[in-house]
């Protein structure tokens, strides 16, 4: 089936991400879906680079950037202004790295969830504090290289599930997304701008500078992340769990072997990371009520 997307673009030529840069394509597919009716709220993080510098901007929409902890209050107080002057069509969108979103900015986060605050909050996920250095976060994966991970002091520690912690809020909506899907990615965005109350996307946004791989290769490997197992594409309605595209379920080598930051990974790692991707399936399984086997390689 011929693939039709939004004609409008909203992110303009010359913008500041490194080549390859999955939180770019992301940002591209987003807008297409939220168009001009959008406002724009960036804590820290790349996109505070990517965005560019003051008085100009690679967006063509307003948007605000704040410290790392403030984004989701920052958006609070925008949509109640935004409601006060009758501009309820405008969508309010967060647009954060794993660093705010799993652990500097979680406490604010996880008060706009509570209170059902009405945006829409995207974590572009490349799993570790890329722009200042490539530090670990606690969203990045068991065996991974970092600077503050080095060999052989690898990552030992699960990547915190953020999708269930916020869920447990009792949130209408929240799904994943990866560009490389962008049939899935934009029904999920324009789901969510439908939607009214707290929505929440998770984007894996590959990273050629901190993954250590070619920049031609960002879309291939957000492919063999979702057909590996590692990160399932799905979305949760009012509680109801769907699966929205079925892994082929490919050697979990096959999505490793491409990024240097895999490179020095251990078999007993490789086995952490391997049964933490089992044990998400699990979950999923169960919420879904899928009869899923265990199909992780």
């Amino acid at each position: 089936m011929e693939l039709k997307y939004p004609k409008a673009e909203f992110l303009e030529p010359g913008h500041l991400a490194c080549a390859g840069c999955g939180a770019a394509l992301a940002m591209r597919l987003a807008l297409k879906t939220l168009d001009e009716k959008t406002r724009v709220v960036i804590p820290a993080s790349c996109w505070s680079v990517i965005a560019g510098r003051h008085p100009d901007a690679a967006l063509k929409l307003p948007l605000i950037h704040t410290p790392f902890a403030v984004a989701p209050s920052m958006a609070t107080g925008i949509r109640a202004a935004l409601d006060r002057l009758g501009q309820k069509d405008v969508t309010v969108m967060v647009w954060a790295g794993d660093g705010s979103s799993y652990d500097i900015g979680f406490g604010a986060l996880s008060a706009a969830a509570e209170r059902n605050e009405d945006i829409v909050y995207v974590c572009y996920d490349n799993e570790a504090y890329m722009n200042t250095g490539i530090q670990r976060s606690s969203s990045t994966p068991p065996g991974t290289w970092t600077t503050t991970t080095p060999y052989p002091t690898l990552k030992k520690e699960q990547k915190k599930d953020l999708l269930n912690a916020l869920l447990a809020h009792g949130i209408p909506y929240a799904a994943t997304a990866s560009p490389s899907y962008p049939q899935d990615f934009l029904a999920k965005f324009q789901k969510a701008r439908s939607i009214r109350g707290f929505r929440f996307i998770l984007v894996l946004a590959p990273c050629p500078t901190g993954w250590r791989m070619e920049e031609s290769k960002t879309i291939e490997v957000g492919r063999l992340a979702v057909e590996s197992g590692v990160f399932p594409l799905l979305e949760v309605e009012d509680g109801k769990w769907r699966i929205t595209h079925q892994p082929s379920w490919i050697p979990l080598e096959r999505y490793l072997e491409l990024q240097g930051r895999f490179s020095s990974i251990g078999e007993e790692e490789k086995e952490t990371f391997r049964k933490s991707v089992q044990e998400k399936w699990k979950d999923i399984a169960e919420k879904t009520g899928s009869p899923l086997e265990d199909k992780v390689r």
